[in-house]
């Protein structure tokens, strides 16, 4: 039975997910989430960046599950931030919902502030649950939180073994702010999937290193979205929830942190990068 953690709003959101980037608009994204709801997936995590909210919503529509029953994550793009009203109206049409559970503000470039605005408006309108960002940092990260009124139920940023987020989890917890995993598996770097720590795990507990992995995540309190296309690895990486690492494994695990960040673009290079990439609808 997989684990809820309770947001700092007092919304419960089911902490193991399935990642849905790169993956393509159309029938193979459709199938995918198919797959994953009838192994017992409940959470999706999406993004208009990431175009496939179509079909993400349409597979939920034709699935026997109650949409009560799955928690839809979806991210506004800078794009979408001088107009976040009508960008939220559009993105509850792609996924064919009438709410959306949370929605982040993607990245810390363009004009976040007056994002966040529209969509504490959204929460106090009933079109969206929570609220929280992704891939904030720095000064804009101290900004965004002295600014807001509703602060981030969550922040999505790359977290695993060689990136714990140690400073960050410090910084969240006068506010009661959930970490997001993305890269939860350190990018499939293989020096980290051939840590020796991992696979002595893996041998005793009867699991793969990814597994175990995950199942640091899940202990950590670390909200966890796997990617995977393949209906083996979607049944392997939700197969977490019938062992418990030991007090101490966690701790051997804690001291692989290298503060190492795979994604390493500059303020500069994100705004150069992502404010003249636009989406379409």
């Amino acid at each position: 039975m997989q684990r809820k953690l309770t947001l700092n709003d007092g919304n419960v959101i089911p902490q193991f997910g399935l990642g849905l980037y790169q993956l393509p608009e159309g029938t193979e994204t459709q199938n995918i989430v198919k797959t994953a709801l009838e192994l017992g997936y409940r959470h999706l995590d999406t993004s208009h960046a990431y175009q496939n909210e179509t079909s993400v919503g349409q597979a939920i529509q034709d699935s026997e599950i109650s949409n009560s029953e799955i928690w839809i994550t979806s991210k506004l793009w800078p794009s979408d931030y001088e107009q976040a009203p009508e960008a939220i109206e559009r993105m509850l049409k792609r996924l064919k919902v009438k709410q959306i559970d949370l929605l982040l503000l993607h990245q810390q470039v363009g004009n976040y502030r007056k994002a966040w605005i529209a969509l504490e408006n959204a929460v106090k309108e009933g079109k969206v649950k929570s609220i929280g960002i992704s891939n904030f940092d720095g000064e804009r990260l101290v900004d965004l939180f002295n600014f807001a009124d509703i602060k981030p139920s969550v922040i999505q940023v790359e977290t695993h073994p060689y990136h714990q987020q140690v400073e960050l989890q410090e910084f969240l917890k006068p506010y009661g702010t959930k970490i997001e995993s993305w890269y939860p598996l350190g990018h499939g770097d293989k020096n980290l999937l051939e840590e020796k720590i991992f696979k002595k795990m893996a041998k005793k507990y009867n699991k793969t290193v990814a597994q175990i992995i995950l199942r640091w995540h899940i202990q950590e309190g670390i909200i966890v979205f796997p990617r995977s296309t393949q209906k083996e690895h979607l049944a392997e990486n939700i197969n977490i929830f019938d062992f418990e690492l030991s007090c101490s494994e966690i701790k051997e695990i804690r001291k692989l942190n290298k503060k190492q960040p795979y994604f390493t673009m500059t303020y500069e290079e994100q705004e150069k990068n992502f404010l003249s990439w636009k989406l379409e609808d």
